[in-house]
């Protein structure tokens, strides 16, 4: 599951992250827009988004693990982004929307890193045999 987590929301990054540069009433800086978005949100799109897919097709085995560090990273960017005006740390522009999407998809993340299958399951112990 963490895999297809890791594959489904890389690729939703990256389309928003490629959006952000272009004048859209979904995210960006256009008047209106559901989602504010500066150049920095818009390259932690894309790095977001491409190092989701890099761990869903190259690394499957830690998509878990880059899921719950994300989950943790948004969580607080969300929690930071609810006590600022307008930007999380003078960095990324940030709306409500914005700040509810960001701990909606962190506590996903987390979610999805911590299911049954997107955690390693225990090996036998020695001998092979399971108890």
């Amino acid at each position: 599951m963490a895999k297809k987590f890791a594959m489904v929301f890389g690729w939703i990054f990256v389309v928003l992250g490629v959006l952000g540069f272009f004048s859209n009433p979904i995210v960006g800086k256009a008047v209106g827009a559901w989602f504010a978005a500066n150049t920095a949100h818009s390259v932690w799109h894309l790095v977001v988004g491409i190092v989701l897919l890099w761990v869903a097709y190259g690394m499957a085995e830690k998509a878990a693990m880059v899921l719950r560090v994300l989950g943790l990273i948004f969580v607080l960017i969300a929690i930071i982004g609810f006590f600022s005006s307008g930007s999380v740390l003078g960095l990324i522009d940030a709306n409500t929307a914005d700040n509810w999407v960001t701990l909606v998809v962190g506590l996903l993340f987390l979610w999805g890193g911590m299911s049954k299958s997107g955690m390693q399951q225990p090996s036998a112990p020695m001998g092979g045999q399971q108890m």
